[in-house]
């Protein structure tokens, strides 16, 4: 037998001993002593986590005919998620507002689906109450993998369901306007896109529509092959600018930037060009700031004489004199605190006669982020100095954000095409293990040697901070190709983003099944 079924037939006696005592105080106090008083004092939300815990016996009840509420005292629920084993006052006039959502897993990742109403078929839909409302959440498994579903700000989770459409349901009062996070508690879940909004009072719903900006870059967002040229002289001007920018669902960051987003401007010159560098740093910026290019030879590659006052502006040239893939950065004491806010990006030296053509060009960058709060906190978060010393970012990105090359800006492309990704690594500190799942890199250009003979047929390439590579490939199969760092337990610190290649199934390179 179990516990839930023994908790049931034990509920009787528990029952019959509250209505005598109810009956005992009415009668003292002249009280309404009513079958219906008693039903409307007596009000129990029922604690199925703590029902499905093995050997442990029911909550006692008591009544205060004050107050005509029925409380539980049992010492059990310190250690159990209150809504789920705690009763408090419920009115039972208050609307009932239910939702079902199944587990799905599919070319979006994990994910949950709505089902029936208004989110029908939506992917992690919003939810929404008012302070107040009861609420009913159904969770269906509709994968077969293990899953659950929680709000820790309203300390709600579910019990895990574990086989093809199992459910559960758990119901909770709501009383707190506010936007609350929900998601799958496994490992990797939440990381892998089971994540979406609770959204309580009107009020909440317009702050949950209301986002800072955006500071991801867009990965096709990089000057075009400059062809075959003579050397000429090349202005490049940057600013620096410091802004709350959106790290991830309900998550802002105070970001450094060099021209509002990150990774900063891809930079195109040829071998040989004369290069004219010029800084500015915002008025409204708090710090100074600078620029040191890999690509510079001179002193700190141009930092010593871009160290620039908020509302200033700098200058140096130089000569491009070594092709390659180069990182810049910011490089202001503390350097890496610069870096980590987002002070990066890279430029191109083409060597003479460019590089060969492909159909598409993608600009990536790896970086890590040091918030005080641990990761998935809500709200603007705070740098943690600490953090970036111990090399214990929270967050690993591409881009800058969570989900920046899987929400915002995918990479795409066909079957049949050939690309290049020109790939760095801002850092400040981890290495890179750069890996697109499902694909094989046929050339690359280790270290982001453009003069050296490029690797063949490579799975997995090594990036270190400061480092670059380009990495070139034909797409065969269509399908959705995963961007992560090997080291694969930063995918759960949201470093992760797609390719999504559409076309044609190749089924001699690829089919589902066996041979045909």
């Amino acid at each position: 037998m179990n516990t839930h079924s023994m908790l049931h037939k034990k509920r009787l006696p528990v029952v019959w001993i509250v209505a005598l005592v109810w009956l005992v105080l009415a009668i003292a106090k002249g009280l309404d002593a009513t079958p219906l008083a008693f039903l409307e004092a007596v009000t129990v939300v029922a604690p199925p986590s703590v029902a499905s815990m093995p050997g442990t016996e029911p909550a006692t009840l008591s009544v205060t005919a004050e107050s005509h509420v029925a409380t539980v005292q049992d010492d059990r629920l310190a250690s159990v998620i209150p809504v789920v084993g705690q009763v408090a006052p419920v009115n039972m006039a208050a609307p009932l507002i239910q939702y079902t959502l199944r587990t799905n897993i599919g070319h979006e990742g994990m994910t949950f689906v709505g089902v029936g109403g208004a989110i029908d078929g939506l992917i992690n839909p919003n939810l929404t109450a008012q302070p107040g409302d009861i609420v009913e959440i159904t969770l269906v498994n509709g994968d077969g993998a293990e899953h659950d579903l929680m709000l820790p700000d309203l300390n709600v989770m579910t019990e895990h369901v574990t086989g093809l459409e199992a459910q559960t349901v758990v119901t909770f009062p709501v009383d707190q306007a506010g936007v609350y996070a929900y998601f799958c508690s496994l490992p990797g879940h939440r990381q892998a896109g089971m994540e979406g909004k609770f959204i309580v009072g009107a009020a909440a719903a317009e702050i949950a529509e209301s986002t800072a900006p955006s500071i991801v870059r867009d990965p096709t967002d990089l000057q075009p092959p400059l062809g075959v040229r003579e050397p000429t002289t090349v202005h490049i001007a940057m600013t620096a600018v410091e802004l709350e920018g959106q790290l991830a669902n309900d998550a802002t960051l105070t970001y450094w930037t060099f021209d509002s987003q990150v990774p900063g401007p891809f930079i195109r010159v040829r071998l040989g060009d004369t290069v004219e560098i010029k800084l500015r740093n915002a008025a409204d910026s708090r710090m100074v700031h600078s620029i040191d290019l890999h690509a510079v030879t001179g002193p700190g590659g141009g930092a010593t004489v871009t160290q620039v006052a908020p509302g200033e502006e700098k200058s140096f040239t130089f000569q491009a004199l070594n092709p390659g893939l180069y990182v810049y950065h910011c490089a202001t004491p503390m350097v890496a605190h610069h870096i980590a806010s987002g002070m990066y990006g890279l430029i191109l030296v083409e060597p003479e006669g460019g590089l060969p053509p492909v159909d598409h060009e993608f600009y990536v960058m790896q970086g890590e982020l040091y918030t005080q709060a641990p990761y998935g906190a809500t709200g603007p978060q705070a740098f943690s100095e600490e953090k970036l010393l111990a090399e214990a970012p929270e967050y690993y990105v591409f881009n800058g954000a969570v989900g920046a090359l899987i929400e915002q800006y995918p990479l795409q492309a066909k079957v049949g095409e050939t690309v290049r990704i020109f790939f760095g690594v801002g850092g400040p500190n981890a290495i890179s293990s750069f890996h697109v799942i499902g694909e094989i890199f046929d050339r690359v250009y280790d270290q982001a040697s453009l003069t050296s003979p490029p690797l063949t047929n490579v799975q997995t390439t090594l990036v270190p901070p400061g480092g670059a590579t380009v990495a070139e490939f034909k797409l065969e199969v269509p399908g959705h190709y995963m961007l992560v760092d090997h080291a694969l337990t930063r995918a759960a610190r949201g470093l992760a983003g797609v390719l999504v290649v559409e076309g044609e199934e190749n089924l001699t390179v690829f089919h589902e099944g066996p041979i045909q």
